[in-house]
């Protein structure tokens, strides 16, 4: 299972669509929609755990006809679920009155891909949202669709949304949700310096990922950083070490927390200081991201990489936070040739660390069938991903969310 963020107007996370992926097909090939959606329904509120997927958000489910006339949606908890109607469902009347009941008892209803056909009129008096996929549709139909079942209370949501302009453009439209990688793509201004700040994140970033850590000169960069300073020392004297006196020196707490930790602990504390004018959700998809990639450490047999490839992972969004080019923020760190390649999508065919990159975004999107073929090639049994990558997402919203 995958899940992809929609958002709202002020780029604040609505909810969450969930993706599923047969185990035993290695790929979800669009025949069998009933198991897909019953999978979903099943894992996630009943296995795994719905709170530990969404963080108190919306679940979006498809669901085809099958499920919705023998009422499986019921089997949801209506604050959380929305019933998102494939676009093969006629409105016919068996429909109709199953989406009418659900109403009835309190539960969103989302109709998926909607082109405005006939066959899709009847259940547009029952929606309470309407998705539009921004790669198929005109411009103009696009801004008609929202106009002719905006004004009757419908909330628009635009999908498939893939660049900060066409965002910017839905949002004018009058679009009340977004979803889509538009958030995690970076929009480079060339020429724009990296203020000053932000500069000293990087440099702070850049001596923690030297091969060999240099105490003193750490101190003098967090220094100046008083929020940053304050975190270190909260986080040494917390009941995670449960020193029996308190640290109140700077150098002392980054020995005593351990050069491994403190790579880790800088940049994670680090990073929302460089995305503080980007959405929260960025910043968790690159913990999720660098979670996922050091627990694929060891099965891609890169165990001794681990640290690494969790700053990978960490990086991979660091173009969009800075609006900024990533080779030239490359420049300024101290990465490995074969990550930095990774992150530049310019390693050589077959190479492992590479491979664990394109795996991790290949999830991240749904791309099942990209995703098996990497696991074949990395000797990776495919069942395992899964629940590395729910491990990954219930870190990164530990982290950030709490």
């Amino acid at each position: 299972m995958a899940r992809q963020a929609i958002f709202d107007r002020r780029l604040e996370v609505f909810g969450y669509e969930l993706l599923f992926r047969s185990c035993r097909n290695n790929a979800y090939d669009g025949v069998d929609g009933d198991l897909a959606s019953s999978q979903v329904i099943s894992s996630s509120f009943y296995s795994i755990g719905i709170e530990n997927i969404l963080g108190g958000k919306r679940a979006f489910i498809n669901f085809p006809r099958k499920l919705l006339v023998e009422d499986c949606a019921s089997l949801l908890p209506r604050e959380v679920a929305v019933i998102e109607i494939l676009e093969g469902v006629e409105g016919d009347e068996e429909v109709l009155e199953a989406c009418a009941a659900l109403r009835r008892r309190g539960y969103l209803l989302a109709l998926d891909d909607f082109a405005d056909g006939k066959k899709a009129s009847p259940l547009t008096q029952l929606a309470d949202i309407i998705k539009v996929d921004f790669r198929v549709t005109e411009p103009a139909k696009q801004e008609e669709l929202v106009r002719r079942y905006g004004r009757r209370g419908i909330r628009m949501l635009a999908e498939k949304v893939e660049t900060q302009a066409e965002f910017e453009r839905a949002r004018k439209m009058g679009y009340s949700y977004f979803q889509g990688y538009f958030f995690a793509r970076p929009m480079i201004v060339h020429g724009r310096e990296i203020p000053g700040f932000k500069l000293n994140y990087l440099r702070i970033l850049r001596e923690v990922h030297q091969p060999e850590l240099d105490y003193k000169r750490l101190e003098e960069l967090l220094k100046p950083e008083v929020s940053l300073t304050y975190k270190l020392l909260r986080y040494v004297n917390s009941a995670v070490f449960g020193f029996n006196r308190r640290i109140e020196s700077i150098k002392e707490a980054l020995v005593l927390v351990g050069e491994n930790e403190i790579r880790k602990w800088v940049s994670v504390v680090v990073l929302p200081q460089m995305a503080g004018n980007k959405p929260g959700e960025l910043v968790v998809t690159a913990a999720v991201r660098a979670r996922f990639c050091e627990l694929m450490a060891k099965p891609a047999g890169l165990e001794s990489r681990e640290q690494e490839l969790f700053l990978m992972g960490l990086f991979s969004l660091l173009d969009v936070m800075m609006d900024q080019p990533m080779e030239a923020l490359l420049d300024q760190l101290n990465t490995a040739d074969d990550i930095r390649a990774a992150l530049l999508e310019s390693a050589p065919e077959g190479d492992r660390v590479a491979s664990v990159y394109a795996l991790m975004r290949a999830n991240e999107q749904a791309d099942w069938d990209k995703l098996a073929a990497i696991a074949r090639q990395l000797a990776i049994p495919v069942e395992r991903i899964p629940e590395i990558y729910m491990e990954a997402v219930q870190w990164g919203d530990r982290i950030f969310r709490t």
